[in-house]
């Protein structure tokens, strides 16, 4: 397999900490569907490695605690008919998941007012479409 899956910056996912799984895919298949075990299941113990930063760990735990198991969340890949593609597949999949679990959250909106002269246009052209649609009922036609 490739070098190591690159998380964010300098971490990246330790190949010693992923545990891989392997069965036999669904759908069809060509002559031997029936012998290979192509599908590719990852699983990464998020709760006790130690190698993402605590505050990462601790974000990350967070954000993704629907999708672990007993603080391990597994990714599935059997898209691909070869299990090599679908072991590359998954790893991706996992390191981007991993990305954005342990990203900053964003910064906080800044509240801003809307200029009073804007909101003076608004409500003037709102009456005047109001005048405008009042005219064309028929109540003053004999």
């Amino acid at each position: 397999m490739p070098g190591p899956y690159v998380i964010r910056g300098s971490v990246s996912l330790p190949e010693a900490e992923l545990i891989w799984r392997f069965s036999r895919s669904s759908g069809p298949g060509g002559q031997h569907v029936n012998t290979s075990d192509s599908q590719v299941e990852l699983r990464f113990d998020l709760a006790a490695t130690q190698a993402l930063p605590p505050v990462w760990k601790e974000r990350a735990l967070e954000r993704l605690a629907g999708r672990l198991v007993n603080g391990v969340v597994s990714v599935r890949a059997s898209e691909h008919r070869s299990q090599w593609r679908n072991r590359e597949t998954a790893a991706v999949r996992l390191a981007s998941l991993l990305a954005e679990a342990t990203a900053p959250p964003p910064r906080p909106r800044r509240p801003t007012r809307i200029p009073r002269g804007i909101n003076e246009r608004r409500l003037r052209e709102k009456k005047q479409r109001g005048d405008t649609k009042r005219g064309r009922s028929g109540r003053d036609w004999h």
